[in-house]
């Protein structure tokens, strides 16, 4: 039922768009390339090929001109000497991923649609000593009027922490987990980046970061300095075990972030449906 609906409302948005190929998810870690596949073997002497993310036109193509085209100072230059179109195909592929392109990719050509579904991690591991503090930066400068901001600790992902700039609302919300974070969390109001203050071994975890489309990860392990006796081959087995915490950190998020998402497309699916009837 999925396929059908989902041609059916791309189709309605298209003008002379022959073919549709639907959404493709693609998640990559933060500082790595990824390559959006146009799915064609080779361009024909009469295609035209755009490129945009979200709205935003970012590259193309018009083999009848003969013209490449790469718009990198759009979006305050967040993809200049990032973009590179394949002459042959038309994939684009974008080099050296940040946090700020994590997003829809739209494909537009003279015989079909497609999207991509970009998701990009990033997944920090701090260490801190016992009562020292611990600031998580989210790498933004400052937080746009309809941005939200949720940060979220531990396997169950508890929310201790919420920006929303739409209501001009910030919280933090102390009293959960037993309230291990009671008076110990401070909010940036300009970027939302998180401090825990005091920090406690119970505040080793996982942190997660939500930004609208975009999440961050950090791995936080507090120390007890004064019950620490720590040689080197425990030194080498706490870095292989942080490693592999973030590792399936990952995996965990990837697999949460398209469960969300097919929960959402579906909801979308079956409002269309009452629609129609």
């Amino acid at each position: 039922m999925f396929l059908p609906v989902l041609l059916c409302l791309c189709l309605w948005r298209l003008d002379g768009v022959s073919a549709v190929t639907g959404v493709w998810p693609v998640s990559v870690m933060e500082g790595d390339s990824v390559s959006l596949n146009s799915g064609l073997t080779e361009m024909k002497d009469d295609d035209v090929i755009l490129w945009r993310f979200r709205n935003t036109l970012l590259a193309e193509i018009n083999k009848r001109a003969d013209r490449f085209t790469v718009y990198e100072d759009v979006l305050d230059g967040r993809f200049r000497d990032r973009l590179k179109l394949d002459n042959q195909t038309g994939s684009l592929t974008i080099t050296d991923i940040t946090m700020k392109h994590t997003g829809y990719y739209k494909l537009l050509t003279n015989s079909a649609r497609k999207s991509f579904d970009l998701s990009v991690f990033a997944v920090k591991e701090i260490s801190v000593n016992k009562g020292d503090f611990v600031t998580l930066l989210n790498d933004l400068t400052e937080i746009k009027d309809d941005d939200v901001i949720q940060w979220r600790f531990g396997d169950e992902n508890t929310v201790i922490a919420e920006i929303n700039k739409r209501a001009d609302r910030i919280t933090v919300y102390e009293d959960v987990l037993d309230g291990r974070f009671r008076d110990r969390l401070k909010l940036d109001k300009q970027t939302g980046s998180l401090t825990v203050t005091h920090t406690t071994t119970t505040d080793s975890g996982v942190y997660e970061l939500d930004i609208n489309y975009m999440k961050m990860m950090f791995t936080l392990t507090v120390y007890d300095s004064e019950n620490q006796c720590c040689g080197p081959t425990e030194a080498v087995i706490r870095l292989v075990l942080s490693a592999l915490v973030g590792v399936a950190t990952v995996f965990i998020v990837v697999y949460d972030i398209r469960s969300r998402r097919a929960k959402r497309d579906q909801a979308q699916i079956q409002t269309s449906e009452s629609i129609e009837l």
